[in-house]
Protein backbone atom coordinates (compact mmCIF):
# COMPACT_ATOMS: atom_id res chain seq x y z
CA UNK A 1 0.00 0.00 0.00
CA UNK A 2 0.90 3.60 -0.77
CA UNK A 3 2.43 5.82 1.60
CA UNK A 4 1.64 9.46 2.37
CA UNK A 5 3.78 12.55 2.73
CA UNK A 6 2.84 15.40 4.32
CA UNK A 7 4.82 19.17 3.95
CA UNK A 8 4.63 21.69 5.99
CA UNK A 9 6.34 24.54 4.17
CA UNK A 10 8.60 27.51 5.83
CA UNK A 11 6.25 29.97 7.63
CA UNK A 12 8.88 31.82 10.41
CA UNK A 13 12.28 31.60 11.04
CA UNK A 14 11.53 31.35 14.71
CA UNK A 15 8.99 30.10 17.45
CA UNK A 16 7.83 27.12 15.37
CA UNK A 17 4.44 26.29 16.28
CA UNK A 18 2.90 22.90 15.94
CA UNK A 19 1.93 21.83 12.14
CA UNK A 20 -1.60 21.75 13.67
CA UNK A 21 -3.28 21.67 9.93
CA UNK A 22 -1.14 18.57 8.93
CA UNK A 23 -1.84 16.49 11.91
CA UNK A 24 -5.66 16.92 11.46
CA UNK A 25 -4.66 15.55 8.04
CA UNK A 26 -2.26 12.80 9.64
CA UNK A 27 -5.44 12.04 11.84
CA UNK A 28 -7.66 11.49 9.46
CA UNK A 29 -5.59 8.92 7.56
CA UNK A 30 -3.89 7.56 10.26
CA UNK A 31 -4.10 3.42 11.39
CA UNK A 32 -5.27 3.60 6.68
CA UNK A 33 -2.10 4.26 5.30
CA UNK A 34 1.01 5.42 6.85
CA UNK A 35 2.42 8.88 6.97
CA UNK A 36 4.94 11.03 7.58
CA UNK A 37 5.36 14.88 8.35
CA UNK A 38 8.25 16.90 6.76
CA UNK A 39 8.02 20.30 8.51
CA UNK A 40 10.20 22.64 6.66
CA UNK A 41 10.22 24.78 9.47
CA UNK A 42 12.21 22.29 11.82
CA UNK A 43 14.49 21.08 8.42
CA UNK A 44 17.07 22.38 7.54
CA UNK A 45 17.28 21.06 4.00
CA UNK A 46 13.22 19.50 3.33
CA UNK A 47 13.90 19.53 -0.05
CA UNK A 48 16.88 16.81 0.18
CA UNK A 49 14.40 15.09 3.10
CA UNK A 50 11.11 15.03 0.81
CA UNK A 51 13.64 13.59 -1.77
CA UNK A 52 14.67 11.05 0.14
CA UNK A 53 11.71 9.98 1.03
CA UNK A 54 10.46 9.39 -2.48
CA UNK A 55 13.24 7.87 -3.36
CA UNK A 56 12.20 4.77 -1.52
CA UNK A 57 9.38 4.17 -4.24
CA UNK A 58 6.68 4.08 -0.88
CA UNK A 59 5.92 7.51 -1.27
CA UNK A 60 2.70 7.87 -4.09
CA UNK A 61 0.92 10.58 -2.23
CA UNK A 62 2.05 14.15 -0.79
CA UNK A 63 -0.10 16.89 0.69
CA UNK A 64 1.16 20.49 1.03
CA UNK A 65 -0.35 22.82 3.66
CA UNK A 66 0.50 26.59 1.98
CA UNK A 67 -0.40 29.93 3.40
CA UNK A 68 0.06 33.01 1.35
CA UNK A 69 3.69 34.66 2.08
CA UNK A 70 6.55 32.95 3.10
CA UNK A 71 4.99 29.64 2.91
CA UNK A 72 4.63 29.86 -1.52
CA UNK A 73 7.79 30.79 -1.80
CA UNK A 74 8.90 27.52 -0.32
CA UNK A 75 6.54 25.25 -1.47
CA UNK A 76 6.49 26.25 -5.09
CA UNK A 77 10.09 25.36 -6.02
CA UNK A 78 10.01 22.27 -4.16
CA UNK A 79 6.73 21.01 -5.73
CA UNK A 80 7.73 21.80 -9.08
CA UNK A 81 10.65 19.86 -8.49
CA UNK A 82 8.82 16.79 -7.25
CA UNK A 83 6.93 16.52 -10.23
CA UNK A 84 10.12 16.82 -12.39
CA UNK A 85 12.05 14.29 -10.65
CA UNK A 86 8.95 11.94 -9.59
CA UNK A 87 6.21 12.60 -12.20
CA UNK A 88 4.35 9.32 -10.70
CA UNK A 89 3.32 11.34 -7.38
CA UNK A 90 -0.04 12.59 -6.99
CA UNK A 91 -0.16 16.21 -5.35
CA UNK A 92 -2.64 17.57 -3.09
CA UNK A 93 -2.51 20.97 -2.04
CA UNK A 94 -4.66 22.07 0.69
CA UNK A 95 -4.74 25.83 2.79
CA UNK A 96 -6.15 29.49 2.55
CA UNK A 97 -3.87 30.02 -0.71
CA UNK A 98 -4.90 26.96 -2.66
CA UNK A 99 -8.29 27.28 -1.77
CA UNK A 100 -8.71 30.52 -2.35
CA UNK A 101 -6.58 30.63 -5.42
CA UNK A 102 -6.87 27.36 -6.62
CA UNK A 103 -6.63 27.82 -10.55
CA UNK A 104 -3.78 29.42 -10.50
CA UNK A 105 -2.74 26.25 -8.57
CA UNK A 106 -3.99 23.84 -11.15
CA UNK A 107 -2.94 25.71 -14.06
CA UNK A 108 0.78 25.35 -12.89
CA UNK A 109 1.00 21.55 -14.19
CA UNK A 110 2.10 20.45 -10.98
CA UNK A 111 -0.49 20.23 -8.29
CA UNK A 112 -3.68 17.44 -9.24
CA UNK A 113 -6.20 18.25 -6.55
CA UNK A 114 -6.91 21.01 -4.35
CA UNK A 115 -8.58 20.14 -0.77
CA UNK A 116 -11.00 23.44 -0.64
CA UNK A 117 -11.05 23.82 3.26
CA UNK A 118 -11.69 21.59 5.70
CA UNK A 119 -9.83 17.67 4.31
CA UNK A 120 -10.97 15.99 7.51
CA UNK A 121 -13.17 13.79 5.53
CA UNK A 122 -11.65 14.83 1.52
CA UNK A 123 -8.51 13.59 1.90
CA UNK A 124 -9.01 10.35 3.23
CA UNK A 125 -11.84 10.04 0.80
CA UNK A 126 -9.46 11.42 -2.49
CA UNK A 127 -6.90 8.63 -1.62
CA UNK A 128 -8.98 5.73 -0.87
CA UNK A 129 -10.41 6.89 -4.31
CA UNK A 130 -7.26 6.62 -6.19
CA UNK A 131 -5.62 3.69 -4.21
CA UNK A 132 -8.81 1.79 -5.26
CA UNK A 133 -9.23 3.03 -8.73
CA UNK A 134 -12.77 4.27 -7.92
CA UNK A 135 -13.87 7.73 -9.18
CA UNK A 136 -13.46 10.40 -6.97
CA UNK A 137 -15.22 13.24 -8.97
CA UNK A 138 -18.10 13.44 -6.66
CA UNK A 139 -16.02 14.05 -3.28
CA UNK A 140 -17.10 17.07 -1.81
CA UNK A 141 -14.53 19.94 -1.19
CA UNK A 142 -12.25 18.74 -3.71
CA UNK A 143 -10.71 21.26 -6.73
CA UNK A 144 -9.15 19.83 -9.54
CA UNK A 145 -9.07 19.76 -13.38
CA UNK A 146 -10.84 17.60 -16.02
CA UNK A 147 -9.09 18.54 -19.69
CA UNK A 148 -9.31 21.96 -19.20
CA UNK A 149 -11.85 22.98 -17.06
CA UNK A 150 -11.86 23.07 -13.27
CA UNK A 151 -14.47 21.07 -11.90
CA UNK A 152 -15.17 22.53 -8.30
CA UNK A 153 -17.08 20.15 -5.89
CA UNK A 154 -19.76 21.79 -3.63
CA UNK A 155 -19.24 22.41 0.16
CA UNK A 156 -19.37 19.65 2.71
CA UNK A 157 -21.17 20.73 6.26
CA UNK A 158 -18.23 21.75 8.42
CA UNK A 159 -17.32 18.06 10.44
CA UNK A 160 -18.49 18.03 13.65
CA UNK A 161 -15.01 18.86 15.69
CA UNK A 162 -15.39 16.25 18.73
CA UNK A 163 -15.84 13.20 16.41
CA UNK A 164 -12.98 13.66 14.33
CA UNK A 165 -9.73 11.45 15.07
CA UNK A 166 -7.53 12.55 18.10
CA UNK A 167 -4.17 14.58 16.92
CA UNK A 168 -1.27 12.49 16.46
CA UNK A 169 1.14 13.96 18.92
CA UNK A 170 3.67 11.06 20.03
CA UNK A 171 3.97 10.54 16.31
CA UNK A 172 5.05 13.49 15.32
CA UNK A 173 7.12 13.63 18.87
CA UNK A 174 9.19 10.48 17.62
CA UNK A 175 10.13 12.80 14.76
CA UNK A 176 9.87 15.97 15.82
CA UNK A 177 10.18 17.12 19.43
CA UNK A 178 7.08 18.81 20.73
CA UNK A 179 9.51 20.90 23.46
CA UNK A 180 11.17 22.44 20.50
CA UNK A 181 7.62 24.20 19.58
CA UNK A 182 6.57 24.93 22.83
CA UNK A 183 8.55 28.81 22.53
CA UNK A 184 9.07 31.35 25.12
CA UNK A 185 6.57 33.90 24.64
CA UNK A 186 4.83 37.02 25.88
CA UNK A 187 2.43 34.31 28.20
CA UNK A 188 4.91 31.49 29.08
CA UNK A 189 8.51 30.04 28.57
CA UNK A 190 6.59 27.04 26.83
CA UNK A 191 3.93 28.10 24.86
CA UNK A 192 1.54 25.91 23.22
CA UNK A 193 -0.46 26.73 19.34
CA UNK A 194 -4.18 25.19 19.18
CA UNK A 195 -6.86 24.47 17.47
CA UNK A 196 -10.26 24.88 19.19
CA UNK A 197 -12.71 25.46 16.27
CA UNK A 198 -12.62 26.35 12.52
CA UNK A 199 -14.27 28.86 10.35
CA UNK A 200 -16.45 32.26 11.41
CA UNK A 201 -20.05 33.15 11.38
CA UNK A 202 -19.05 36.53 9.82
CA UNK A 203 -18.88 37.49 6.24
CA UNK A 204 -15.85 40.22 6.30
CA UNK A 205 -15.00 41.18 2.81
CA UNK A 206 -11.54 41.84 3.93
CA UNK A 207 -10.60 37.97 5.45
CA UNK A 208 -9.44 35.36 3.76
CA UNK A 209 -11.87 32.99 6.20
CA UNK A 210 -14.93 33.99 4.57
CA UNK A 211 -14.32 32.22 0.56
CA UNK A 212 -13.30 29.13 2.41
CA UNK A 213 -16.31 28.49 5.28
CA UNK A 214 -18.88 30.80 3.93
CA UNK A 215 -20.00 32.19 7.56
CA UNK A 216 -19.80 28.56 9.09
CA UNK A 217 -18.06 27.80 12.21
CA UNK A 218 -17.84 24.53 14.99
CA UNK A 219 -15.44 24.43 17.68
CA UNK A 220 -14.58 21.27 19.62
CA UNK A 221 -16.49 21.47 23.41
CA UNK A 222 -14.65 22.52 26.11
CA UNK A 223 -13.85 19.31 27.43
CA UNK A 224 -12.44 18.05 24.71
CA UNK A 225 -9.87 21.53 24.25
CA UNK A 226 -9.32 21.24 27.82
CA UNK A 227 -8.22 17.22 27.63
CA UNK A 228 -5.84 18.33 24.06
CA UNK A 229 -4.38 21.21 26.53
CA UNK A 230 -3.83 19.36 29.56
CA UNK A 231 -2.52 15.99 27.83
CA UNK A 232 0.38 18.60 26.23
CA UNK A 233 0.92 20.37 29.37
CA UNK A 234 1.16 17.04 31.54
CA UNK A 235 3.46 15.34 29.20
CA UNK A 236 5.70 17.93 27.89
CA UNK A 237 5.58 20.93 30.00
CA UNK A 238 3.27 23.60 28.14
CA UNK A 239 2.19 26.32 30.39
CA UNK A 240 0.27 28.65 28.34
CA UNK A 241 -1.77 28.57 24.97
CA UNK A 242 -2.08 30.93 21.78
CA UNK A 243 -5.65 29.69 20.64
CA UNK A 244 -5.27 30.55 16.71
CA UNK A 245 -8.81 30.14 15.77
CA UNK A 246 -10.35 32.55 13.58
CA UNK A 247 -12.60 33.36 16.35
CA UNK A 248 -12.13 31.13 19.61
CA UNK A 249 -14.95 33.40 21.72
CA UNK A 250 -18.09 33.05 19.17
CA UNK A 251 -20.16 30.68 22.24
CA UNK A 252 -19.80 32.10 25.56
CA UNK A 253 -21.21 29.14 27.06
CA UNK A 254 -17.78 27.22 25.67
CA UNK A 255 -15.52 30.10 26.37
CA UNK A 256 -16.54 30.46 29.94
CA UNK A 257 -16.96 26.72 30.38
CA UNK A 258 -13.23 26.54 29.25
CA UNK A 259 -12.13 28.96 31.54
CA UNK A 260 -13.29 27.24 34.63
CA UNK A 261 -11.61 23.80 33.38
CA UNK A 262 -8.81 25.57 32.77
CA UNK A 263 -8.67 28.34 35.92
CA UNK A 264 -6.62 25.53 38.17
CA UNK A 265 -3.90 24.64 35.45
CA UNK A 266 -2.33 28.26 35.97
CA UNK A 267 -2.08 28.33 32.65
CA UNK A 268 -2.28 31.86 30.53
CA UNK A 269 -3.23 32.18 27.17
CA UNK A 270 -4.84 34.15 24.14
CA UNK A 271 -7.38 34.47 21.36
CA UNK A 272 -8.97 36.18 18.77
CA UNK A 273 -12.48 37.75 19.01
CA UNK A 274 -15.00 40.25 17.54
CA UNK A 275 -15.71 43.35 19.66
CA UNK A 276 -19.40 43.12 19.26
CA UNK A 277 -19.85 39.67 20.42
CA UNK A 278 -17.59 40.20 23.41
CA UNK A 279 -19.10 43.41 24.20
CA UNK A 280 -22.18 41.08 24.84
CA UNK A 281 -20.72 38.71 27.51
CA UNK A 282 -21.65 40.15 31.27
CA UNK A 283 -19.06 40.92 33.85
CA UNK A 284 -19.30 37.49 35.27
CA UNK A 285 -18.07 35.68 32.09
CA UNK A 286 -15.81 38.48 31.37
CA UNK A 287 -14.07 37.95 34.94
CA UNK A 288 -14.09 33.90 34.55
CA UNK A 289 -12.52 34.33 31.61
CA UNK A 290 -9.53 36.39 32.92
CA UNK A 291 -9.10 34.74 36.56
CA UNK A 292 -8.57 31.62 34.15
CA UNK A 293 -5.23 33.08 32.73
CA UNK A 294 -6.65 34.94 29.64
CA UNK A 295 -4.11 37.78 29.33
CA UNK A 296 -4.76 39.42 25.86
CA UNK A 297 -7.27 38.69 23.34
CA UNK A 298 -7.09 39.95 19.46
CA UNK A 299 -10.11 41.83 18.08
CA UNK A 300 -10.56 43.16 14.57
CA UNK A 301 -11.18 46.76 15.39
CA UNK A 302 -10.67 47.22 11.27
CA UNK A 303 -11.59 51.39 11.59
CA UNK A 304 -13.05 53.53 13.40
CA UNK A 305 -15.25 54.63 10.19
CA UNK A 306 -18.93 53.32 11.02
CA UNK A 307 -19.00 53.74 6.98
CA UNK A 308 -15.88 51.70 6.19
CA UNK A 309 -16.67 48.87 8.38
CA UNK A 310 -19.57 48.81 6.20
CA UNK A 311 -17.89 49.23 2.87
CA UNK A 312 -16.37 46.02 4.51
CA UNK A 313 -18.86 44.18 5.29
CA UNK A 314 -18.12 43.69 8.74
CA UNK A 315 -21.36 42.86 9.67
CA UNK A 316 -22.79 42.22 13.20
CA UNK A 317 -23.10 45.62 15.68
CA UNK A 318 -19.48 46.80 15.65
CA UNK A 319 -19.56 50.83 15.13
CA UNK A 320 -16.71 52.89 16.32
CA UNK A 321 -18.06 54.14 19.59
CA UNK A 322 -18.56 50.57 20.58
CA UNK A 323 -14.38 50.05 19.82
CA UNK A 324 -13.53 53.04 22.30
CA UNK A 325 -16.29 51.71 25.15
CA UNK A 326 -15.45 48.11 24.84
CA UNK A 327 -11.35 48.95 24.88
CA UNK A 328 -12.03 51.02 28.14
CA UNK A 329 -14.30 48.33 29.74
CA UNK A 330 -11.30 45.87 29.20
CA UNK A 331 -9.39 47.85 31.62
CA UNK A 332 -11.58 46.70 34.92
CA UNK A 333 -10.64 42.83 33.70
CA UNK A 334 -6.94 43.24 33.06
CA UNK A 335 -7.37 41.85 29.55
CA UNK A 336 -4.90 43.31 27.49
CA UNK A 337 -7.42 44.24 24.02
CA UNK A 338 -5.17 43.94 20.99
CA UNK A 339 -7.03 45.54 17.81
CA UNK A 340 -5.85 45.77 14.84
CA UNK A 341 -6.74 48.35 12.39
CA UNK A 342 -7.10 48.02 8.00
CA UNK A 343 -5.90 51.01 6.31
CA UNK A 344 -5.82 52.02 3.18
CA UNK A 345 -9.11 50.90 1.79
CA UNK A 346 -10.38 51.51 -1.92
CA UNK A 347 -12.57 55.29 -2.59
CA UNK A 348 -13.55 57.16 -5.76
CA UNK A 349 -10.40 59.48 -5.28
CA UNK A 350 -7.10 59.96 -3.75
CA UNK A 351 -8.25 62.86 -1.60
CA UNK A 352 -10.79 60.01 0.07
CA UNK A 353 -8.78 57.56 0.67
CA UNK A 354 -6.00 59.71 2.29
CA UNK A 355 -9.00 61.34 4.59
CA UNK A 356 -9.79 57.20 5.33
CA UNK A 357 -6.25 56.95 6.75
CA UNK A 358 -6.00 60.12 8.36
CA UNK A 359 -9.49 59.59 9.94
CA UNK A 360 -8.15 55.99 11.41
CA UNK A 361 -5.14 57.79 12.79
CA UNK A 362 -6.34 59.80 14.62
CA UNK A 363 -8.96 57.23 16.02
CA UNK A 364 -5.89 54.81 17.15
CA UNK A 365 -5.37 57.47 19.14
CA UNK A 366 -8.41 58.13 20.77
CA UNK A 367 -8.21 54.41 21.49
CA UNK A 368 -4.94 54.75 23.13
CA UNK A 369 -6.56 57.73 25.30
CA UNK A 370 -9.34 55.45 26.70
CA UNK A 371 -7.41 52.65 27.42
CA UNK A 372 -3.36 53.10 27.10
CA UNK A 373 -2.84 49.82 27.23
CA UNK A 374 -4.40 48.67 23.76
CA UNK A 375 -2.41 47.04 21.25
CA UNK A 376 -2.71 48.03 18.00
CA UNK A 377 -1.48 46.33 15.34
CA UNK A 378 -1.70 47.78 11.65
CA UNK A 379 -2.36 46.59 8.36
CA UNK A 380 -2.26 48.11 5.09
CA UNK A 381 -5.22 46.54 2.82
CA UNK A 382 -4.64 43.58 1.01
CA UNK A 383 -7.18 42.48 -1.54
CA UNK A 384 -9.09 39.18 -0.90
CA UNK A 385 -11.06 37.48 -3.57
CA UNK A 386 -14.64 37.29 -2.03
CA UNK A 387 -16.51 36.66 -5.16
CA UNK A 388 -19.54 38.89 -5.34
CA UNK A 389 -18.13 40.95 -2.80
CA UNK A 390 -18.95 45.03 -2.99
CA UNK A 391 -15.68 45.72 -1.93
CA UNK A 392 -13.90 43.27 -3.97
CA UNK A 393 -15.70 44.62 -7.04
CA UNK A 394 -14.44 48.44 -6.26
CA UNK A 395 -10.95 46.74 -5.97
CA UNK A 396 -11.51 44.96 -9.57
CA UNK A 397 -12.87 48.04 -11.10
CA UNK A 398 -9.80 49.94 -9.74
CA UNK A 399 -7.35 48.09 -11.63
CA UNK A 400 -6.21 45.74 -9.24
CA UNK A 401 -5.12 41.88 -10.20
CA UNK A 402 -3.73 39.07 -8.68
CA UNK A 403 -0.70 37.23 -10.43
CA UNK A 404 -1.94 34.64 -12.66
CA UNK A 405 0.81 32.06 -12.26
CA UNK A 406 2.61 30.42 -9.16
CA UNK A 407 5.95 31.54 -10.38
CA UNK A 408 4.63 34.94 -10.05
CA UNK A 409 3.32 34.61 -6.56
CA UNK A 410 7.05 33.95 -5.49
CA UNK A 411 8.69 37.15 -6.53
CA UNK A 412 9.43 38.85 -3.48
CA UNK A 413 6.73 42.01 -3.73
CA UNK A 414 4.35 39.05 -4.02
CA UNK A 415 5.32 36.89 -1.04
CA UNK A 416 5.21 39.98 1.50
CA UNK A 417 1.73 40.98 -0.01
CA UNK A 418 -0.17 38.69 2.30
CA UNK A 419 1.61 40.15 5.36
CA UNK A 420 0.14 43.50 4.14
CA UNK A 421 2.66 45.45 4.25
CA UNK A 422 3.40 46.12 0.55
CA UNK A 423 0.13 45.41 -0.93
CA UNK A 424 0.57 46.68 -4.54
CA UNK A 425 -2.79 48.20 -4.67
CA UNK A 426 -3.42 50.61 -7.62
CA UNK A 427 -4.88 54.01 -5.36
CA UNK A 428 -1.88 53.84 -2.66
CA UNK A 429 0.42 56.09 -3.35
CA UNK A 430 3.95 56.21 -1.74
CA UNK A 431 2.79 59.02 0.42
CA UNK A 432 -0.01 57.14 1.44
CA UNK A 433 2.15 54.22 2.59
CA UNK A 434 4.56 56.10 4.19
CA UNK A 435 2.30 58.20 5.95
CA UNK A 436 0.84 54.55 7.30
CA UNK A 437 4.23 53.05 7.98
CA UNK A 438 5.74 56.50 9.76
CA UNK A 439 2.87 56.94 12.05
CA UNK A 440 2.93 52.51 12.94
CA UNK A 441 6.97 53.69 13.52
CA UNK A 442 5.96 56.26 15.96
CA UNK A 443 3.22 54.64 17.39
CA UNK A 444 5.21 51.79 18.30
CA UNK A 445 7.98 53.78 19.61
CA UNK A 446 5.77 55.67 21.96
CA UNK A 447 3.71 52.73 22.87
CA UNK A 448 6.50 49.65 22.92
CA UNK A 449 4.21 46.32 22.32
CA UNK A 450 4.06 44.13 26.06
CA UNK A 451 4.84 41.20 23.78
CA UNK A 452 8.41 42.08 22.98
CA UNK A 453 9.61 40.17 25.98
CA UNK A 454 13.61 41.14 24.82
CA UNK A 455 12.74 44.69 25.58
CA UNK A 456 14.03 45.65 29.01
CA UNK A 457 12.92 48.37 30.99
CA UNK A 458 16.05 50.56 29.67
CA UNK A 459 15.49 50.19 26.14
CA UNK A 460 11.73 50.38 26.36
CA UNK A 461 12.44 54.22 28.16
CA UNK A 462 15.19 55.06 25.75
CA UNK A 463 12.49 54.36 22.32
CA UNK A 464 9.36 56.13 24.62
CA UNK A 465 11.77 58.85 24.84
CA UNK A 466 12.31 59.37 21.37
CA UNK A 467 9.00 59.22 20.40
CA UNK A 468 6.28 60.65 22.31
CA UNK A 469 7.19 64.02 21.24
CA UNK A 470 6.66 63.33 18.38
CA UNK A 471 3.01 61.48 19.36
CA UNK A 472 1.88 64.14 20.80
CA UNK A 473 2.46 66.71 18.10
CA UNK A 474 0.98 64.61 15.50
CA UNK A 475 4.56 65.04 13.36
CA UNK A 476 5.13 61.54 11.81
CA UNK A 477 7.53 62.38 9.05
CA UNK A 478 11.09 60.89 8.81
CA UNK A 479 11.16 59.08 12.15
CA UNK A 480 14.66 58.05 11.31
CA UNK A 481 16.10 58.17 14.92
CA UNK A 482 13.30 55.50 15.94
CA UNK A 483 13.61 53.12 13.20
CA UNK A 484 17.14 52.77 14.04
CA UNK A 485 16.25 52.01 17.57
CA UNK A 486 13.99 49.31 16.34
CA UNK A 487 16.78 47.76 13.59
CA UNK A 488 19.05 47.76 16.67
CA UNK A 489 16.89 45.97 19.09
CA UNK A 490 15.34 43.84 16.65
CA UNK A 491 11.65 45.36 17.49
CA UNK A 492 9.38 43.06 17.08
CA UNK A 493 5.83 43.09 15.16
CA UNK A 494 3.10 41.14 16.40
CA UNK A 495 1.55 41.53 13.06
CA UNK A 496 4.16 39.47 11.22
CA UNK A 497 5.69 37.61 14.08
CA UNK A 498 2.81 36.88 16.21
CA UNK A 499 3.64 36.60 19.80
Amino acid sequence: MNKVLLFNPKSADAKHRIPNALLQIAASVDGRYEWVIVDGNREPDPCKHIFDLLATGEFRYIGFTVMPGPQTKQAVPIAKAIKTDFPHTVMIWGGYFPSIHYRTALDAGYVDFVINGPGDYAFPQLIDALEQNQPYELIKNLIFKSGDTIIRNPKTDIPDQDLLPALPYDKLDARYPIPKYLGKTYLGNKTMAYHSSIGCPFTCSFCAVVPIFEARWKGKSAEAVYRDVKYIKDRWGADAIEFHDNNFFVSEKRAVAFARLIQPERMQWWGMARIDTMDKYPDESLQLISDSGCRMIFFGAESGNDKILEQMDKGGTQTGEQILRFAARLKQFNIVPEYSFVLGTPAATPEQVMAQIDFDIAFIKKVKLANPATEIVIYIYSPVPTEGSTLFKEVQAAGFRFPQTLDEWVNPQWEKFDLRKNPLTPWLTAEMVDKIRNFETVLNGAYPTVTDIRMGSVKRMLVQLSSRLRYRLNFYHHPYEIKLLQRLWHYRQPEIQGF
